[in-house]
Parts: C-alpha cells; structure tokens; sequence
C-alpha cells in the first residue's frame, strides 16, 4: 500500500499491556451491536461476523456476544446503538478517523471534541481527512516469507506487507471475505480481519516531542468507550516513541 500508519501497531502492542478488558469488551459488544442491525445471523451478515470474529479473538465470553446480538436486532428493546464517524487533525497536522458506537449521538461528540481541543488537534467537517484514506479490508497473517507472500497474492489480495514476523494483508473491501477464506483454506493462521481506514501516504514523524503528543491524543480518543476504532496517517520512528 501507499502507506500503512504504525497507529495500528502500537495499538495491539497496548493492548497486551493494558489491563481494560471490560472496556474492551464494551467496545467490542457495542460494534457487534452496531452490525447486528443488518440481521441478527453471522452466516447472513458478514459484518456481524466480522465484528464476532474480533470479540471472540479477545476472549469475550459468548454470553455477552449473544446480548450484543440481541441487543443490536432490537430483541431486548432499550436504547439504539448508532454508528457514527469523526474526523479531525492531530498535532504536526496528522489526519485522524474515528469511528463510535452509541446511543447517545450528543455526548459522544462533546467526548469527541472534548479529546481533540485538550490535546492539541481539532474536529473536521465530514470529509475533510477522510480523502487522505481508503476503505479496505485489512488482515494479518501469522506468516512470513517470499513464500506467503506469494500465498496471500494468490488468494486475492491486493498487497501485503511484512511487519515483526507477520504479513499485513490488504484487499478490496468487497473480497475481504473471501480472501480471508482462502488463506485460511491455504493453511495460513489468520490473526485478524477487518475493514479499515488506511492512509493513502503516511506523515513521517522525527520530532519525540510531537511524537508524544500524537501518541497522547490518539490514546485519549481510543480510551472513550464509545470509540470502536481510531485510525490515523502517522509513521514515527521507534527511537521517537521511546
């Protein structure tokens, strides 16, 4: 790809540092719900078994799985979860996407902003950032080599890259499901699949100081509990992170 943010790496490297299941798990519960309003059956929904695929990967006991479903096909009534995108700027004028789930549209974009304005970015009329990226399917594999690469080609995807022992895969978004199949059919361990925004270039950043400050609001936007996904343009040197 034209470029691929490290956002998405420091993520997963939190992630198994950070002790905030039960925040992940409502995370996860409110984008299932989200999907869910497409039909309440995976075999039917692809987005729902995405968005399961993903819970289950967190260890989210399947009794909360099943309330989220419930809870998105309007089956235990209650408020209806909504799926919302933002856009802004960060510092060093990264772009930033941010995607919700809620039931309450007003406080999440109050939290949103609030975010953005106490940590040196500012939110963006619809469309703005989101030209700087392209929705695709993202997948990673647990391979590496000349020789899965050639595999994940061949299955179908557009392009793939190899990062710390695994291959970042990237697809159409309309054949994200079938080349996830095919790799699986090819024997390949599939660690993650999911639609994304990617940056279509990345934005170099050198300076620690404004590497800090990336990290910082990205982390305050993430940590919300209506966000599901953020994503962002930024490539940072590992000595600048630190």
């Amino acid at each position: 790809m034209a470029g691929h943010s490290k956002w998405a790496k420091i993520k997963r490297q939190k992630a198994g540092n950070d002790a905030k299941r039960g925040a992940e798990f409502t995370k996860l519960g409110n984008a299932i719900a989200v999907a869910a309003k497409g039909g309440g059956d995976p075999d039917m929904n692809f987005a729902l078994r995405l968005a399961i695929d993903k819970a289950k990967a967190a260890n989210m006991p399947n009794a909360n799985i099943e309330k989220s479903i419930k809870r998105g096909t309007g089956e235990l009534g209650g408020d209806v979860i909504e799926e919302y995108t933002f856009e802004g700027y960060g510092p060093g004028g990264i772009g930033i996407i941010v995607e919700a789930a809620s039931d309450n549209r007003n406080r999440t974009t109050t939290e949103v902003r609030t975010a953005f304005s106490k940590n040196g970015g500012n939110m963006a009329e619809s469309g703005a950032v989101a030209f700087q990226f392209t929705r695709k399917g993202v997948i990673r594999v647990k391979a590496s080599g000349e020789e899965a690469l050639l595999q994940v080609i061949d299955a179908g995807a557009e392009d793939a890259a190899e990062e710390d022992g695994e291959l970042v895969v990237y697809t159409d978004m309309k054949e994200l499901g079938n080349v996830r199949d095919a790799l699986k059919r090819d024997g390949l361990e599939v660690l993650e699949a999911d639609l994304q925004y990617v940056p279509n270039d990345v934005m170099n950043v050198s300076d620690p100081g404004v590497a800090k400050k990336i990290i910082k609001i990205m982390d305050a936007l993430d940590d919300l509990d209506d966000i599901t996904n953020t994503y962002s343009n930024f490539d940072i040197d590992e000595a600048a992170i630190g």
